[in-house]
């Protein structure tokens, strides 16, 4: 397969393209050892889990966004300047959350929502404003690799429904701001992640997700990795071409990254709506489960049409495979 066919230029190695974000991911890894030693040495516990459980998360997630990130940003072909320097001032946003997090852990207290001292609230002030930061800059990234072209159709799908659902999925974070709805909450309290009790109960090991009522850090969570989802299904999908020759068309792909995306979409706001009823997500009611039915019939009958579809002859069936 000759280079010019690939979706993205031969910039190998791909990870010395944006040097920010992969510090940003070795930083990452480095606190989520050292998050794993406290978690192991220190007793302290937080909203019903361990103190160092949150660095944990967030530094996996953020290592993930990096990575992925500095994937996408590696094979740009036009504004890769400007995608570079959103993506720098993304990366800058997320180190300074990540200080705050560790700092309060250290403190002993919350980071988010937290204002039970003017230091603290100071602290979720300026959390809050760089992740504002750190969406505003994720948008403009994603705008500036979504058009860019690319010679797999496919990918390109699949990059900007990735993209699309993760914003979306760091947008409801905001939800966590809305009003109690009858839980009583400390004036100190800004928000929180439990619909329908205050933060802390009952929840699933490491995760932490509410088992007891709905919880918003779910479609949060979900919708932000779509975009490792999206590019992963369709990654399956080139995998099993050499198999199933009905893959090897991009037309075919095309409309299974469609499906996967608009599926994807589809699930994301049914947990959403889940979590928004203070429903938890181990004990779906028979709404949620018909939903969920609904979406999974419709998911199978356009990978079926996807698959059965006519295709032109002139649809190329050229090999397939992601850059190392």
């Amino acid at each position: 397969m000759n280079d010019s066919a690939l979706p993205f230029p031969d910039r190998s190695p791909w990870w010395r393209g944006h040097t920010p974000l992969m510090w940003l991911a070795a930083a990452m890894a480095a606190l989520v050892a050292v998050s794993l030693i406290g978690t192991v040495t220190d007793h302290r516990t937080l909203t019903g889990l361990p103190i160092w459980d949150k660095s944990v998360k967030f530094a996996l997630s953020v290592a993930i966004y990096a990575v992925t990130w500095a994937w996408l940003l590696a094979g740009t072909r036009r504004r890769h300047r400007l995608a570079w320097w959103a993506a720098t001032v993304a990366a800058a946003g997320l180190a300074i959350e990540m200080v705050i997090i560790v700092g309060q852990i250290v403190r002993g207290t919350t980071s988010h929502f937290n204002g039970t001292t003017a230091f603290d609230g100071i602290m979720f002030d300026v959390m809050g404003a760089s992740i504002v930061v750190v969406w505003l800059a994720t948008l403009v990234a994603s705008i500036a690799v979504a058009a860019d072209p690319a010679a797999d159709r496919a990918r390109a799908a699949a990059v900007r429904w990735g993209t699309t659902l993760s914003l979306i999925g760091m947008a409801l974070a905001f939800l966590m701001f809305l009003p109690a709805r009858g839980v009583p909450r400390p004036p100190s309290i800004s928000g929180a992640h439990t619909v329908g009790a205050p933060d802390g109960g009952p929840g699933l090991p490491f995760l932490g997700w509410s088992t007891a009522h709905g919880d918003l850090r779910i479609p949060h969570f979900v919708g932000i990795h779509a975009l490792q989802a999206i590019p992963l299904i369709l990654a399956a999908a080139e995998l099993l071409a050499a198999r199933i020759p009905a893959l090897r068309a991009a037309t075919v792909r095309i409309r299974l990254v469609t499906v996967a995306g608009a599926g994807y979409a589809v699930m994301l706001a049914l947990l959403t709506w889940q979590a928004l009823r203070g429903q938890p997500i181990v004990r779906p009611d028979g709404w949620t489960w018909s939903a969920a039915a609904v979406i999974l019939v419709l998911v199978v009958a356009g990978v079926v049409r996807a698959l059965r579809a006519p295709r032109s002859a002139a649809d190329p069936a050229a090999a397939v495979g992601f850059p190392a």
